[in-house]
């Protein structure tokens, strides 16, 4: 976490490339039923970090952080359902 504030990124920055890829591993390769339950799992898991943040009485709470984790969710799957479906990705990772 340390050499993560050396590298003067904004958090909101960190936010969105975090929930991103989790939202865009699953997309790319399960099937649609899952991604959806991952993807709300995903965002409900940034909601639930930041109510837990708040509760800590050390960590922030920020609303932009749950905007910025859902945003990452959603292009995660935009990205990765394309890309899934690419013939040379399901030859290699069949589903």
């Amino acid at each position: 976490m340390l050499a993560l504030d050396q590298l003067q990124i904004n958090d909101k920055v960190l936010h969105f490339a975090g929930y991103m890829v989790l939202a865009f591993l699953p997309a790319m390769h399960e099937r649609r039923p899952l991604v959806v339950t991952a993807a709300v799992g995903a965002a409900a898991l940034g909601v639930a970090l930041e109510f837990g943040q708040l509760a800590s009485g050390w960590r922030s709470f920020e609303i932009g952080d749950m905007i910025a984790d859902a945003m990452g969710v959603g292009i995660g799957i935009a990205v990765g359902i394309p890309i899934g479906n690419l013939e040379i990705v399901r030859a290699v990772f069949p589903k």
